[in-house]
């Protein structure tokens, strides 16, 4: 994870703002100069293959994958930046990942005990786990 300068890669983006609703956007757009901290972009880097928390021009947290067979991915490890945890920032993040996976109609695997933690919390997401391959079936709290 890095500070990001301009780049080409092909980005599918959504603006988190302060209630967690995510807004299709552009890389660089702002709902206006006012954003804080809780209110950053969330960037599907398909070709690397991460989601992408982004708070300005700076990356502050992300959620690699694996696609799989073109309808599921393979979530992987949720990572924030130490100066940005506490916050509720893999929180949203994760919940942004499920809401463009099922606009997307994909399925995911489960490998990150923070994401099985974050659908033990938000069963509404337990639907897109895929039956076949769920991945880890206990959260990183022990629930």
């Amino acid at each position: 994870m890095s500070t990001r300068a301009g780049g080409s890669r092909q980005r599918r983006s959504f603006y988190i703002g302060p209630y967690g609703y995510g807004i299709p956007c552009t890389v660089n757009q702002r709902k206006d100069a006012s954003m804080t901290a809780f209110e950053f972009q969330v960037v599907n880097d398909e070709k690397t293959g991460i989601y992408e928390a982004i708070l300005g021009d700076t990356e502050i947290a992300g959620l690699p994958y694996n696609l799989v067979d073109d309808d599921r991915l393979v979530l992987l490890a949720t990572s924030v930046f130490p100066k940005f945890r506490k916050q509720g920032i893999a929180t949203e993040l994760i919940r942004r990942v499920f809401d463009d996976v099922r606009a997307q109609g994909k399925t995911v695997t489960i490998m990150c005990p923070i994401v099985r933690t974050f659908i033990e919390r938000n069963p509404q997401y337990a639907d897109l786990i895929d039956p076949k391959h769920p991945g880890v079936i206990r959260g990183s709290h022990g629930s």
